[in-house]
C-alpha cells in the first residue's frame, strides 16, 4: 500500500534511455494488414469501422477539410490503440503525459488555424468581434475571444490527460484495496473485485470515446477554419 501512485507514470528507461519513443511506435505495428484479395473477418471488422468513422467525422466538412480524413483517422487509431494498452498490467501509457498530448494537439490546432486564416480570413477575424457587440466591450471581447482561441489546444491536451490518468489511478487504488482486504475479509474482497472487473470495463470504454472526442474535436477546429 506504500507504493507510490504515480509510479507507473514514469517513462520508462532502458540501461539509462527513454523507452517512451519505442512505446509510441509499437502500436501501429499491431494493426492488422491483408495482402489476399478476400479478407478475413478481423480486417473486415477493423475496415468498417474506419469507414463508419471517417463517414461520421467526414460528413460536415466540404473539400478542402476531408483532406485531413487520413490524418484524422490515423489520429483515433493511434490514440485508441495506445489508451488500450496502457491498461495491460505493467505497462506504459504514453497519453497520461501532458507534453506527448500537447505534441499532438498543438501542430494539429495550428495547422487548421492557419488554413482558416488563410482561405477565409474574414469569417475567421469575424469570431474575435461577434456582429452587434456594443463599442464598450469590444476591446474586453477581442480579448476573451483570443484567450479562447489560444486555449484550444491545452484544453484538448488536458482533457486527455486527465481523464486517462484519473482512470488509471482509481483502478491502481481498488486493486490494491483488493488485494490488501484478501486477507482479511473474503466477502468484502469478492465485492470490490467485481467492482474493479466493472470500472476496468468502464475504463476500456473511456479509453475509445476519448480517442474518438480528441479527434472530433480536431475535426471541429478544422470544420470551422475551412
Amino acid at each position: 500500500m506504500n507504493e507510490n501512485l504515480f509510479a507507473s507514470f514514469i517513462a520508462p528507461t532502458i540501461l539509462g534511455l527513454p523507452a517512451a519513443v519505442l512505446i509510441i511506435l509499437f502500436p501501429p505495428l499491431l494493426i492488422p494488414t491483408s495482402k489476399y484479395l478476400i479478407n478475413n473477418r478481423l480486417i473486415t471488422t477493423q475496415q468498417w469501422l474506419i469507414k463508419l468513422t471517417s463517414k461520421q467525422m467526414m460528413t460536415m466538412h466540404n473539400t478542402k477539410g476531408r483532406t485531413w480524413s487520413l490524418m484524422l483517422v490515423s489520429l483515433i487509431i493511434f490514440i485508441a490503440t495506445t489508451n488500450l494498452l496502457g491498461l495491460l498490467p505493467h505497462s506504459f501509457t504514453p497519453t497520461t503525459q501532458l507534453s506527448m498530448n500537447l505534441a499532438m494537439a498543438i501542430p494539429l490546432w495550428a495547422g487548421a488555424v492557419i488554413m482558416g486564416f488563410r482561405s477565409k480570413i474574414k469569417n475567421a477575424l469575424a469570431h474575435f468581434l461577434p456582429q452587434g457587440t456594443p463599442t464598450p466591450l469590444i476591446p474586453m471581447l477581442v480579448i476573451t475571444e483570443t484567450i479562447s482561441l489560444l486555449i484550444q489546444p491545452m484544453a484538448l491536451a488536458v482533457r486527455l490527460t486527465a481523464n486517462i490518468t484519473a482512470g488509471h489511478l482509481l483502478m491502481h487504488l481498488i486493486g490494491s484495496a483488493t488485494l490488501a482486504m484478501s486477507t482479511i475479509n473474503l466477502p468484502s474482497t469478492l465485492i470490490i473485485f467485481t467492482i474493479l472487473i466493472l470500472l476496468t470495463i468502464l475504463e476500456i470504454a473511456v479509453a475509445l470515446i476519448q480517442a474518438y472526442v480528441f479527434t472530433l474535436l480536431v475535426s471541429l477546429y478544422l470544420h470551422d477554419n475551412t
